[in-house]
């Protein structure tokens, strides 16, 4: 029997998709896995999947128009299959079903029992089918894109053999499948994503058909950004679109200029006249690059031969041209977490701010004694980081974070550093800082940097963080405010030293000045308390030998 296929809800927002593009024609065979369509969404141009095998018997919605959710755009069954009474049965239905609401389509996916093979995981592993799901590599990962994949469909695979590369919110972690057999299935291409938990491939015996699998669902459609060959072929449309406009001479098309749309407005943007240009298309029709590529002829004659009297008359005024561009990539999945993190904290915590400055003459003085026999060289931030340590065994109210009914004041003091990579933001911790020599500090952030800039940081490298230190001093900037890392209760920001003048036993000398500026979640720390911890700091920086003590 033929199977109706409808509209698919393909994002938690969507209402309607356009049929952006076929992918294959009333006639032609389809398997399980081919991309149907291009669907666009709200949100993104997504990849239309077929679940099934057999011929493309009927297409009931052309490219560029939009149906709504559940609406039938296909019909796939055997080749001279008359699928008519079942189209007409299920268009008479259809009404009722477009008007299921989102939560009740959402529900049916998660209860309705499987189609196909209608067989558990465990009872497919018992026949040597594994079906592989994307992995939760970190705790706040969603979703997961696909790096590279180190086998292609066919490929003979044995159970400790990496399968891909797939790039986190913080890290590129390698996924292994875990099972031996012959991959029979890629859901998710390089360079796409899945969300946590969805079918990403599948593993058994050769041969073995894994529509019925598929057809169960639970394979996420990965959202695809545009690609630069989708954007181009947007622009090579729109380029191909022909309109009239009124010309001085154009005997080649009857008195008309022939330009796209795109290279109308180019020219409108640029001043230039398009009766000028000489078009490169089909029939003298001028497009984008006509317009890029024209330069405007020289004066005349006439205008030469003018009489210095009246070229005085008629001063010329320097114009200038400009092109407005832009570039935009799709946003990272660190960077997704980033703004999801950052504004959660931002605008559920209370945020207050305290601004300190330290001398750090003293800090200065002693930085350089002690990397004369240091094993690693010691930075300023790595004497920050001791220091903050130190001061909060002491105000463990800063050392806390809100957890809802309760406050928990942590008793080990681990150090979260904010490291800036190409792609957003990492924060590894030191772990029980205060009890740590300033060389062991140095070492253990450097060896943190080295990792997050190549993207090797693992899980147990940036959780479980008590405190946050923020340094932008080697940039040179005076002072700053941060956003909490959540759960954290505080976020030191730290500036740069600064040589300024400063007042000591009365009299102007001298002197470098730090500033602090101490984020706190007003929930769990007040503003005395704050005040407290800075003047602690203020006083270890300021007498560093007492770190060492």
């Amino acid at each position: 029997m033929a199977d109706i296929i409808r509209m698919p809800k393909m994002s938690d927002t969507m209402t309607e998709g356009v049929m952006a593009k076929w992918h294959k024609k009333v006639g032609d065979k389809v398997k399980s896995g081919d991309v149907l369509a291009e669907v666009e969404t709200d949100k993104a141009t997504m990849d239309m999947e077929s679940y099934w095998d057999g011929t493309l018997l009927y297409i009931g919605v052309e490219e560029g128009k939009a149906v709504p959710i559940d609406a039938i755009i296909a019909v796939i069954g055997k080749e001279g299959e008359d699928y008519k009474a079942a189209l007409a049965a299920e268009q008479d239905t259809a009404a009722p079903a477009a008007e299921t609401t989102a939560p009740k389509e959402e529900a049916k996916t998660e209860t309705a029992p499987a189609k196909g093979d209608g067989l558990s995981e465990e009872e497919l592993a018992a026949k040597g089918i594994t079906v592989i799901r994307m992995p939760l590599l970190s705790d706040t990962m969603t979703e997961g894109v696909i790096a590279e994949w180190h086998k292609k469909v066919g490929d003979k695979v044995k159970d400790d053999d990496v399968l891909a590369d797939v790039e986190t919110d913080k890290a590129t972690m390698e996924v292994m499948g875990y099972a031996t057999g012959t991959l029979l299935h890629i859901g998710v291409e390089k360079g796409q994503a899945a969300k946590v938990n969805g079918i990403i491939a599948i593993v058994g015996p050769e041969g073995t058909d894994v529509s019925g699998i598929l057809a169960q669902g639970d394979a996420p459609a990965a959202a695809k950004s545009e690609s630069k060959e989708t954007e181009s072929s947007k622009a090579a449309a729109e380029a191909s679109k022909e309109t009239t406009a009124p010309a001085a001479v154009n005997n080649a098309n009857g008195g008309r200029i022939i330009a796209s749309p795109l290279a109308k407005k180019i020219a409108q943007e640029k001043g230039i006249d398009l009766a000028q240009v000489a078009g490169s298309a089909e029939g003298g029709r001028i497009i984008k690059k006509d317009v890029e590529n024209f330069t405007p002829a020289a004066k005349s004659e006439s205008a030469k031969t003018e009489s210095p009297k009246e070229a005085a008359a008629a001063p010329v005024i320097p114009t200038y041209v400009g092109e407005e561009r832009y570039t935009e990539k799709p946003v990272s999945q660190m960077r997704k977490v980033i703004a999801k993190r950052l504004g959660e904290s931002l605008f559920t915590a209370p945020h207050f701010y305290l601004t300190i400055s330290i001398d750090m003459d003293n800090a200065m003085a002693a930085r350089t004694a002690i990397n004369t026999v240091a094993p690693v060289k010691v930075s300023f931030n790595d004497i920050v980081i001791k220091a903050v340590a130190v001061a909060l065994k002491k105000h463990p109210a800063v050392n806390s974070s809100w957890q809802g009914d309760k406050i928990r004041f942590n008793e080990h003091t681990n150090i979260g550093v904010a490291m800036a990579v190409e792609d957003g933001l990492l924060v590894p911790v030191v772990r029980f800082a205060d009890g740590k020599s300033l060389s062991h500090i140095s070492a253990e952030v450097k060896e943190y940097g080295v990792k997050a800039k190549a993207k090797k940081l693992q899980p147990s490298d940036w959780e479980g963080s008590t405190f946050t230190v923020s340094n932008l001093g080697m940039f040179g900037i005076d002072e700053f405010t941060s956003i909490i890392n959540s759960p954290d209760g505080a976020i030191l920001s730290v500036g740069a030293i600064q040589a300024v003048p400063v007042v000591k036993n009365g009299a102007v000398v001298p002197g470098n000045v730090m500033k602090l500026t101490l984020g706190c979640d007003h929930r769990v720390v007040d503003g005395a308390t704050g005040a407290a911890f800075l003047q602690t700091l203020k006083q270890l920086l300021e007498a560093p030998v007492t770190l060492l003590a």
